[in-house]
């Protein structure tokens, strides 16, 4: 699971999942009791399903499982799917429901009554949960990384090697050995296909260079650790604009194929693949 991989459009998300479930405990409808407190003891909210038996469902709980449904494809490995459909596309279908069912509510509300406190915030939760859904990938200002990269302590050259205690491919903060030795043995890499190479060992190297790029296009492609020298986006493989994950310095991410002359498809340690198109000054391990 990797934070950082979430959007400003999925804070949104969850923002606006949490004002459902604020508003669910709000007077769904209003009415005037002039002051009788017995009247008002009977103003239902949502969990009142004697009086507001499908309000709860359609409204709030159905978006809330689409908000869910949406950060988990931000969370979760890529390719999960639910009856042949990826989860994305449950989330949206879901939360363009419950923006239709918090419309009908503001339509249909009873006779002699008005619209409560959580029957506005609902409306407004789910018809923002659905504009993001839909459209938040071409908003540039929800394209962005909802947790910026930590800025790197000391600043080094190309060449090199990220900071130790990194975590992936540096099991408990080693180092990484030079070139020539032999590495330790590690389990397999759980990503997709053949075991990656095992990453480098517990010394330090003496003359480690940057690599200029991706490997030249011709031959059979090798897996092979690396890192990046400074922030950079990673892509969904279907050349969707919005970055599902964010490469930083200090960690050691796994390139499992080649995509062009000059770009690599990476592999996180969450086990999310995309295209990594700035592979200048990358740092091979």
């Amino acid at each position: 699971m990797n934070i950082r991989s979430l959007t400003r459009g999925d804070g949104v998300v969850i923002g606006a999942a949490v004002l459902l479930f604020i508003a669910s405990f709000f007077n769904f409808y209003s009415v005037d009791c002039a002051g009788l407190a017995a009247c008002e003891a009977r103003i239902p909210n949502a969990w009142d399903t004697d009086r507001l038996n499908i309000v709860l469902p359609s409204v709030f709980l159905t978006g809330i499982a689409a908000a869910a449904l949406i950060i988990s494809t931000r969370l979760l490995p890529a390719g999960r799917k639910v009856a042949g459909q990826g989860l994305e596309v449950w989330g949206a279908g879901l939360a363009v429901a419950a923006a239709w069912s918090s419309l009908w509510s503001l339509i249909v509300s009873p006779p002699g009554a008005g619209l409560g406190a959580g029957c506005v915030i609902a409306f407004l939760a789910n018809i923002a949960l659905a504009v993001v859904t839909l459209a938040g990938s071409k908003i540039p200002a929800l394209a962005g990384s909802l947790v910026p990269a930590p800025k790197p302590q000391v600043a080094q050259p190309y060449g090199g090697q990220p900071q130790p205690g990194a975590g992936y491919g540096y099991p408990g903060g080693q180092q990484p050995a030079p070139y020539g030795t032999t590495p330790q043995p590690a389990p397999p890499y759980s990503g997709h296909g053949a075991p990656a190479p095992t990453p480098p060992g517990p010394t330090a190297p003496q003359d480690a260079q940057p690599a200029a790029g991706a490997p030249a296009p011709g031959g059979d492609f090798a897996p092979f650790w690396f890192a990046v020298p400074v922030a950079r986006p990673l892509f969904a493989e279907d050349g969707s604009p919005t970055p599902i994950a964010e490469l930083v310095p200090g960690t050691w991410y796994l390139a499992v194929d080649q995509r062009g002359p000059a770009a690599l498809v990476a592999q996180t340690p969450d086990n999310r693949r995309g295209v990594l198109n700035d592979t200048s000054g990358i740092q091979r391990g």
